[in-house]
């Protein structure tokens, strides 16, 4: 389980960082503690309904984060199938959750350095909306920016549901967890 975000207090609340709080919200939710680090990152493993599980927040900066994954998974054994990438995604609206298998990096940094590296896209994404700016404001400045009041108040239930897709995920598969999940706005 792989959260995708910059290291840094100044990065923490950022859109771009919702990758980390949906894994940190999953880790600690299954009693999975984020301290060690490894792999260029932060990493803690546990049992999370039933399966062994690694969770891991690659501290190499987003357009690195390839090179933490990668090394989690050589050194580990991972292979690329069960590799959950948890990101924030543009092209959806903030509070949406769409299960992906495979596919291309559709210009997210993070993605691209993960495919790169791993030399695959069969590894499963767990796209988490953040909506794109509207008018002329800079793509790169508005997800590295700070969640809006708005969004602010409804990010503890897009977490949660967000863990409850992770569950689903583990417990049942990518296909029920897409059933359940995808297209569907989790705000209150």
């Amino acid at each position: 389980m792989v959260g995708l975000g910059n290291p840094g207090p100044e990065y923490a609340a950022t859109r771009h960082n919702i990758g980390f709080l949906v894994a940190q919200k999953f880790a600690q939710q299954m009693g999975v503690s984020l301290k060690r680090q490894a792999y260029q990152g932060i990493v803690g493993t546990g049992r999370a309904d039933g399966q062994e599980t690694m969770v891991l927040l690659p501290q190499t900066y987003m357009n690195r984060s390839g090179v933490s994954v990668v090394s989690a998974c050589k050194s580990k054994g991972i292979a690329v199938e069960d590799v959950v990438v948890i990101h924030d995604e543009i092209d959806l609206p903030f509070g949406s959750i769409r299960i992906k298998v495979g596919g291309g990096h559709g210009g997210h940094n993070g993605l691209r350095s993960i495919v790169d590296l791993l030399g695959c896209r069969d590894f499963l994404r767990v796209r988490m909306g953040v909506g794109r700016p509207q008018g002329q404001v800079d793509v790169a400045k508005y997800v590295l920016g700070q969640f809006s009041s708005t969004e602010k108040s409804q990010l503890d239930n897009v977490l949660e549901n967000s863990v409850k897709a992770l569950e689903v995920l583990l417990q049942k598969g990518a296909q029920q967890a897409m059933n359940e999940f995808n297209n569907r706005v989790f705000l209150i």
